[in-house]
């Protein structure tokens, strides 16, 4: 208690200081709408901002949970959207389902090699199998090549052994999609004859003889095209859809007919 006593006595003249100004100021602001005005007006906006700084903390630790129920959604209206009934004879079975969609993250990428790959974050344990298609919400990415209990690899479409049906959509002209390793923005479409119809801007989806991807997957535009003397069929560059630098978020799906197709087709190389 002597202790207070002493420091109250030593800076007796800076509290009573201190006091008054505290006085002054309630009696101003009070008195004063102006003064009234502008103090409740600062304390707002330190009340405000304080609020959209803690505001902004809570959005971003909530972002990841908003960003895996949107993956959810999405994968669920891609697996209504690839088994879509487009025969009339079968639209009543609704129990016959084509595609089954999974979603996954991608935690390695390479798009500067000659042979590109993808590395998922999915695997075996997870349902993904070899020679299932993989997408984004833009387009295309690429078939898994391998897979291991918690992880797949993903052949790029950026890989010179990729070969993607793909087709011309406003005309169902069909060729196949390859890459030449030249640009990771662009790949190449074959085997379009010259007397088909071409522009530029041209959107190219995947065909319908992939046993792998379902039909009308966005995979990029016409970006140039020509015809050399020496060929009878286009050589052309089409610009992606997916930026393959940024991928993230992907679509595993699995054809749930692939198998019974691939044997009936094997009988025919067997005759």
């Amino acid at each position: 208690m002597q202790q207070i006593i002493n420091f109250i006595l030593k800076y007796k003249n800076f509290l009573l200081y201190v006091l008054l100004m505290i006085i002054a100021l309630t009696f101003t602001i009070r008195a004063q709408s102006y003064h009234h005005s502008k103090f409740f007006n600062s304390a707002n906006w330190l009340t405000g901002n304080l609020y959209e700084s803690t505001n902004s903390v809570s959005t971003f630790f909530s972002l990841g949970i908003e960003n895996k129920k949107l993956v959810e959604e999405n994968k669920r209206l891609r697996h209504q959207l690839f088994n879509q009934k487009k025969d009339p004879a079968v639209l009543l079975d609704s129990t016959k389902i084509n595609y089954e969609v999974l979603s996954g993250q991608v935690i390695k990428n390479s798009y500067s090699l000659p042979r590109n790959y993808i590395t998922l974050d999915k695997g075996s344990s997870d349902g993904l199998e070899i020679d299932m298609g993989v997408i984004t919400a833009d387009g295309i990415l690429g078939i898994v090549e391998h897979t291991s209990k918690n992880f797949s690899l993903v052949q790029s479409i950026l890989n010179v052994k990729s070969r993607i049906n793909a087709k011309i959509k406003n005309t169902n002209h069909y060729g196949s999609l390859t890459w030449d390793t030249e640009d990771y923005r662009t790949a190449q479409l074959n085997d379009i004859e010259r007397l088909v119809p071409l522009s530029i801007g041209d959107t190219i989806v995947t065909g319908a003889s992939s046993s792998i991807f379902p039909e009308n997957i966005p995979i990029g535009v016409i970006e140039n095209f020509e015809i050399t003397t020496a060929q009878s069929s286009y050589h052309i560059d089409v610009r992606l859809f997916n930026d393959m630098t940024t991928v993230k978020n992907v679509y595993i799906i699995k054809n749930t007919q692939r198998k019974e197709i691939i044997e009936l087709e094997s009988k025919i190389r067997n005759d």
